[in-house]
């Protein structure tokens, strides 16, 4: 291993990003509850305080992947590494964590956008990894995890057939029981909301105040509804990427 900032597993090795994405926090947008108890968690693991697995869950574009890409801009300086792991290779962890182990600094594995089959041997790795098996887990290695799903693998209707009454308490089949199982080995749960329409034309707003523009008219505002409405999303990133295309035509008016 070099002294990078960030790596991937690939072919069985960590390979080092030359270019890590240069996110920074006060950037991301309307996810201020969701930021300030990542970064804090984050500070107690780099501080070498015990800290928790999280997993980040929710609607597609609400800034779940940068929140952790941006700790780096934030931590790395104070020793913070980040090792994208593809949800696939988890079945790998031991030989992920093995180079690791002994290093100076602090390493998250993030692994993004997970969700698997019930039967899929990634789902028995990350219970490993999370809860540890023979082999004890290193004290400078955390997962954070990103899903569109809570549970991490789909849901099916068949699965509320197996929920049954023992008394007056109601308890979920093995299917879910494993379903719920899973996330629930992650100490720290984020949940990211959909945004309201107030919500996306605010966020708008803020983004095109970074590019220079000052002032959304009301045919912006229009615009940008109807570029929310053709992607069927108010996520961030819509938002950001309207405001893009805004501020470029501006740009262009003025040339």
């Amino acid at each position: 291993m070099n002294d990078a900032l960030a790596y991937r597993w690939r072919s069985r090795a960590l390979q080092p990003v030359s270019f890590p994405q240069n996110l920074r926090l006060d950037s991301l947008l309307g996810i201020d509850r969701q930021k300030e108890l990542l970064v804090r968690n984050t500070r107690q693991f780099v501080e070498g305080l015990p800290a928790n697995h999280a997993l980040l869950t929710g609607s597609r574009g609400t800034g779940k992947s940068s929140l952790v890409k941006a700790l780096l801009s934030e931590f790395g300086d104070r020793g913070l590494r980040l090792v994208e792991v593809p949800p696939h290779d988890l079945i790998e962890m031991p030989d992920i964590v093995a180079p690791l182990r002994k290093r100076p600094e602090r390493f998250i594995l993030y692994v993004d956008d997970f969700s698997v089959a019930s039967n899929d041997r990634s789902l028995a790795a990350l219970k490993t990894a999370l809860d540890g098996d023979v082999e004890e887990a290193p004290e400078n290695v955390l997962i954070y995890a990103t899903s569109n799903r809570r549970h991490l693998m789909p849901e099916f209707t068949k699965e509320n057939e197996e929920y049954r009454w023992e008394g007056e308490e109601l308890h979920p089949g093995e299917s879910a029981e494993e379903k719920i199982s899973l996330s629930e080995r992650f100490g720290l749960w984020l949940s990211f909301q959909p945004f309201n329409q107030a919500q996306y034309l605010e966020l708008v707003r803020a983004h095109l105040r970074m590019l220079g523009v000052e002032v959304l008219s009301p045919e912006g505002e229009k615009l940008a509804l109807r570029w929310a409405l053709s992607r069927a999303s108010r996520s961030g990133r819509v938002a950001k990427q309207f405001a893009r295309d805004y501020a470029g035509q501006q740009g262009l008016q003025q040339l």
